[in-house]
């Protein structure tokens, strides 16, 4: 007997032995674990929360006009800019625990568990915030074991280095919720056209049903689910003490108004504009170092909401249903902020942007820049040459070149600077070339803002080299400030998603390409297209504009066979168009014709009303006087063709309109000057 108990305390003592190297194994490989765990986060580091954002852009006022993403529509917001209903919901829902585990919620790990070993595959889901935080960054939505370890290591790694609210907020900017919407700020802007700070509970309640199936739960879709599981969120927020009875009997009694139309409806405000915009945010967050496709920027522009609708209104309204083409551009004269774009009829047909990208030829816009160059050598709105038919030898005799005028008559007689721009004289413009050069013209094109090389053919006078209307606007633009180097643009800052600026509009340029004096003579001369007072045998190119005409414009316009430009300005804004067919298609209709004018005029009479007229203010050195077109000389009741004129102090006249050599230079010819009228005098003073 004593034998038999002796053997079975040696088994039971073998036993006990056992089962406590067996516990000292098991706490030792758990410890062992957890260092290898710990040591392994450590060494890996904290993951990166990188996820795609979406860049947002507002117009100059503040507001979203659209936004930019790569795959995820996702517009980032802190935690204090989530209603705290929804944010009591996720937690009821996903993770009521959420803030006493560290990552793992083990009680319903094991649940499941033991579910999916009963089942015999993996169908129970029981991941905490941070387990579906981390399959929301790294992983897929893939049902197995191996991305459930993968999921546990990195949850580990995100609650070893990042604090609660860091995870929670993540979490909620990166879940799906259908329609392509990620996160709880850009499903409130879809579902309810609000944000995520807004949503009132019963609005949060079916926000956190959506996040649990998109495809189950989708309000538009599967209402019926939807609204069942909304009631449950809402019972299970009850339980768990983050609202009372009575707000969850008045949350479930509201009826919930879906608002997605609102979103369908929502077109993007000016496509072409902000194409123009995210390409210049790309090349300045580039300089800055900064990669422009991690997102999440918000980009003020320059874009006038008022100007960009106008813009588009006249375009509908004049645009021919012909297969014309159009580009629009609008900016301020002193900052070249542009205030709209339009790049074409129809952004969805055609994205190409023909105020940027398209290089067509501005016909006689062109001649401003030449006759800029021409004030520099000397010549003044009273320079006088003859205009007679000319036929023009070049490339050392080789090649000729005979301009006509657009309606295939000519002068007869010498015309001032002033005239030959209102009525658009060719012979004027190419004589000028012939006299000052093609590498003055250059230059002054160059200093001017166009990308150009003029062939020395005397064609480039009258624009036949191609250039683009943001070109073409921007020198005109230059022009109205006063001489300045102005360059355009449509960003007024950059700030990145953690609110952080990066950029902000530098101060206007104070270096000047033109004299200031130059700039402003050559304005003046650029209203004359409106005053039926140059009138000759062509009559001034604006004169179809005047009727509607309430204050006063610098304007030109060009036409080719192919292409229409006319670009003005007053003292504020600058506006440019350009009309014409893409291919190989000239303008032929009265319609195609007419369209650029009635644009243009519509557009600026519709932005500056309500506005005092601005008058262009003279600088020192430029004096008027009131001048016989005909002579150029100061004009007195004899002489009836008269108007005011700006020049420069040494080129005033100082011979009356009556004098016998003034009036020889018009070789006796006696024109009838019918009737005019002059401009108020205070539009000029």
């Amino acid at each position: 007997m004593r034998r038999v108990d002796y053997k079975k305390k040696k088994k039971r003592h073998n036993l006990v032995r056992r089962i406590a190297l067996l516990c000292v194994t098991a706490v030792t490989a758990f410890f062992t674990m957890f260092l290898c765990l710990r040591l392994y986060a450590q060494i890996t580091g904290a993951p990166s929360l990188s996820v795609p954002k979406a860049s947002v852009f507002l117009d100059k006022n503040g507001r979203q006009i659209g936004d930019k993403f790569s795959a995820e529509r996702r517009y980032w917001v802190g935690l204090d800019e989530i209603s705290p209903f929804l944010l009591d919901a996720v937690i009821a829902t996903e993770d009521r625990n959420f803030y006493e585990h560290n990552g793992f919620d083990y009680k319903r790990i094991a649940g499941a568990v033991l579910k999916d070993v009963k089942t015999m595959r993996k169908a129970e889901g029981a991941s905490s915030i941070t387990q579906q935080y981390a399959r929301n960054l790294f992983l897929t939505h893939e049902k197995s074991w191996n991305r459930k370890i993968k999921e546990a290591l990195y949850a580990y790694r995100l609650e070893t280095f990042y604090d609660k609210d860091v995870i929670l907020e993540g979490y909620l900017n990166t879940v799906y919720f259908g329609h392509g919407m990620y996160g709880a700020e850009a499903a409130s802007r879809f579902y309810f056209s609000k944000s995520a700070e807004e949503l009132t509970l019963e609005e949060a309640a079916l926000i956190t049903a959506i996040a649990k199936g998109p495809s189950v739960f989708d309000p538009l879709d599967n209402p019926e689910r939807s609204r069942e599981r909304q009631l449950l969120i809402l019972s299970l927020m009850e339980d768990q003490g983050f609202i009372t009875e009575v707000q969850r009997q008045r949350a479930a009694d509201v009826a919930v108004t879906l608002k997605t139309e609102d979103w369908k409806d929502m077109k993007r405000v000016a496509p072409y504009f902000l194409d123009e915009v995210w390409r210049e945010a790309e090349r300045i967050l580039s300089k800055k170092g900064r990669y422009p496709a991690e997102g999440g920027w918000t980009i003020r522009t320059t874009l006038d909401p008022q100007h960009q609708q106008s813009a588009e209104e006249y375009i509908k309204k004049w645009m021919p249903d012909s297969g014309l083409q159009v580009g629009f551009i609008s900016m301020e004269t002193e900052t070249g902020n542009v205030t709209s774009l339009v790049g074409g009829v129809d952004y969805k047909e055609s994205p190409f942007n023909r105020v940027t990208q398209a290089k067509r030829q501005p016909g006689s816009a062109m001649k401003p820049i030449l006759y800029a160059a021409a004030l520099e050598e000397g010549y003044s709105p009273l320079t006088f040459l003859s205009t007679e038919r000319t036929i023009f030898t070049y490339d050392e005799g080789r090649s000729t070149y005979e301009p006509k005028n657009v309606n295939g008559k000519f002068a007869g007689h010498p015309i001032s600077l002033a005239q030959a721009i209102a009525i658009s004289d060719n012979i004027y413009a190419v004589k000028t070339l012939e006299d000052i050069g093609y590498k003055k013209f250059n230059k002054m094109a160059n200093r001017l803002g166009l990308n150009v090389e003029f062939q020395e053919s005397p064609a480039v006078a009258l624009g036949t080299s191609t250039v683009s209307l943001m070109e073409m606007t921007t020198a005109y633009d230059r022009i109205a400030s006063g001489g300045l180097e102005v360059e355009p643009t449509t960003i007024l800052s950059i700030t990145d998603a953690e609110g952080k600026t990066v950029y902000e509009q530098p101060k206007k340029s104070t270096k000047r390409v033109i004299t200031e004096q130059d700039a402003f003579v050559l304005t003046h001369m650029l209203t004359g297209m409106f005053d039926p007072a140059f009138n000759d045998y062509s009559v001034a190119t604006g004169l179809s504009m005047r009727s509607k005409q309430k204050r006063p414009y610098a304007a030109k316009s060009g036409t080719t066979i192919s292409d229409q430009y006319l670009i003005g300005y007053t003292p504020s804004l600058t506006a440019g168009i350009w009309t014409g067919y893409d291919v190989g298609q000239q303008l032929t209709s009265l319609e195609d014709k007419a369209a650029t004018k009635k644009i243009w005029i519509d557009f600026m009479e519709t932005v500056h009303a309500g506005k005092t007229p601005e008058p262009f203010i003279p600088p020192k050195g430029v004096s008027s006087a009131i001048v016989d077109v005909e002579t150029g000389g100061i004009a007195v009741n004899e002489c009836p063709k008269q108007r005011l004129m700006y020049l420069k102090e040494k080129d005033l006249p100082q011979k009356l309109c009556t004098d016998k050599n003034l009036r020889e230079q018009r070789n006796g010819i006696d024109h009838d000057s019918g009737t005019f009228e002059l401009f108020p005098f205070s539009f000029f003073e």
